[in-house]
């Protein structure tokens, strides 16, 4: 309502029915395109915390959309054909019906509480705005405070005082509470005005319910903050699937020589393949290590799932396989006791695995697996799988029989061990790409160039999962 003591407010100039009318076709054709936004955000998945921030972000821009919509329909409103403001309805005697739950929300209107004569004087609106019956009249400022939360009363009484007293300017927000118990939010601007000798005569205000859009304010701050715990989260979990994995795994690097020294030895190197970047680290592992009597354990393993889990439940497969190894179990029966412990974890797994036993005396690799790609054996420049035993995905089936084959390998053969991420991931040609590279792994001088040789033609980046490669060559 504007006041009558405040002739300087400058009027609307000629021309702005026209400027309005161009702002509310705007205004409703963003409109018409947020809608569409949030068709496409609503098919999303509900869980994913970045696209319920999305729609938090929709639903925002929607509710102010929809208040600058009412707002220039009511600027458009009060503008008349020739440019004049309309004369603002008497408080009274236009008063709208007692509004439904929720419906002033976005809601306007303005007040003048004359401080010489004592009166007070609300829009129609106003009264929708405070659930306040308009048969009940206006509040005065004595009076306001009363319907404020009392932890936002000195907020009201700071603005109101340095208005009066010090002629500053209204603007601030506060919290009421309306006659059917609802709490609604109100932002409040406003001025002092002035009388001839410069004194403060009245104070005019204009007092809007901003509840909507606070509430739309904190479903957007809450949802941001949920995803920065979530990639928080996510960031931790990663760290420590990482630490983990290198945890476990052998720490030599470079070259190691099985056993140390005497006919048959193997030369052996391996290399670990993490996924993508910002990808959990996967199960893989890979192993050598020296019996206690004097053969050579070789291993690979990939035990399914993502993440601290996935590490973790690696770390005890891992161990479980050094110790029943060292205890001198064949690799048929080592994989059969494998499976049954898989199996009884909770909740239960899947993993694949092959275990290889290479006896230097005699030159016979005893090997078996479970779901696992078999090894490649290198020999006189050309390369082919050695053909599997049967074995079934550890995990997968109870009291399973796991078969064991032997090979026999001679001075200079190149064995290859890899999980399945090395060839996996739509990639159909790394398999064939690997049995191309004998040429280059004969003329090689150690099984750490065969592995840097191998990663660097099948270990490319962005692949969607980790993998494992181990090289044992035969010495002479």
């Amino acid at each position: 309502m504007p006041s009558p003591l405040s002739a300087d407010r400058p009027a609307p100039q000629p021309g702005g029915q026209l400027a309005v009318d161009t702002l509310i076709q705007n205004a409703r054709r963003l409109r018409g395109d947020l809608d569409a936004i949030r068709q496409d955000a609503a098919r999303t998945d509900e869980d994913d915390a970045l696209l319920r921030w999305q729609r938090a972000l929709c639903d925002l821009a929607e509710r102010h959309l929809d208040d600058l919509g009412t707002r220039l329909g009511q600027l458009r409103d009060g503008i008349t054909s020739d440019g004049v403001t309309a004369p603002a309805p008497a408080p009274r005697a236009q008063a709208p019906a007692r509004p439904e739950p929720g419906a002033a929300s976005g809601l306007a209107g303005s007040a003048e509480w004359n401080l010489l004569t004592d009166d007070v004087s609300w829009s129609p609106e106003l009264y929708a705005v405070f659930g306040r019956d308009p048969a009940a009249g206006p509040l005065s400022l004595d009076e306001l405070p009363y319907v404020l939360i009392p932890e936002d009363q000195p907020v009201l009484t700071a603005m109101v005082t340095g208005c009066l007293i010090d002629g500053k300017p209204l603007d601030g927000e506060f919290r009421v509470r309306r006659p059917d118990g609802r709490m609604s939010t109100l932002h409040m601007t406003g001025e002092p005005v002035l009388d001839a000798d410069g004194c403060t005569a009245s104070m005019w205000a204009v007092l809007r319910d901003v509840s909507a859009l606070r509430d739309g304010q904190r479903q957007v701050a809450e949802s941001r903050d949920s995803l920065t715990r979530r990639d928080h989260i996510a960031r931790t979990e990663r760290r420590m699937a990482v630490e983990l994995h290198e945890t476990v795994l052998p720490p030599w690097r470079g070259s190691l020589r099985l056993p140390g020294r005497g006919p048959g030895v193997l030369d052996v190197a391996a290399h670990y393949l993490p996924p993508r970047s910002g990808d959990l680290a996967g199960g893989d592992w890979y192993d050598a290590l020296a019996l206690p009597d004097g053969g050579t354990l070789l291993s690979v393993g990939d035990l399914a799932g993502r993440g601290i889990p996935a590490t973790s439940g690696m770390a005890m497969m891992l161990g479980a396989l050094r110790g029943m190894a060292v205890a001198g179990i064949e690799p048929a029966a080592l994989m059969g006791h494998l499976n049954h412990l898989l199996g009884s974890t909770m909740p239960p797994a899947l993993g694949s695995a092959l275990c290889c036993r290479y006896d230097p005396a005699t030159g016979v690799l005893s090997w078996a697996q479970a779901g696992h790609p078999a090894p490649l054996l290198f020999r006189a420049g050309e390369g082919h799988p050695l053909t599997p035993p049967d074995g079934v995905l550890l995990g997968a089936a109870t009291g399973v029989r796991y078969e064991q084959e032997n090979v026999t390998l001679l001075p200079g053969d190149l064995l290859v061990l890899h999980t399945d991420g090395l060839t996996r991931g739509g990639d159909r040609g790394a398999s064939e790409r690997l049995l191309a590279l004998a040429p280059r792994l004969a003329e090689a001088d150690s099984a750490r160039e065969c592995v840097r040789t191998v990663v660097a033609a099948c270990g490319g980046t962005g692949r969607p999962d980790d993998a494992c490669v181990l090289v044992a060559r035969v010495g002479a």
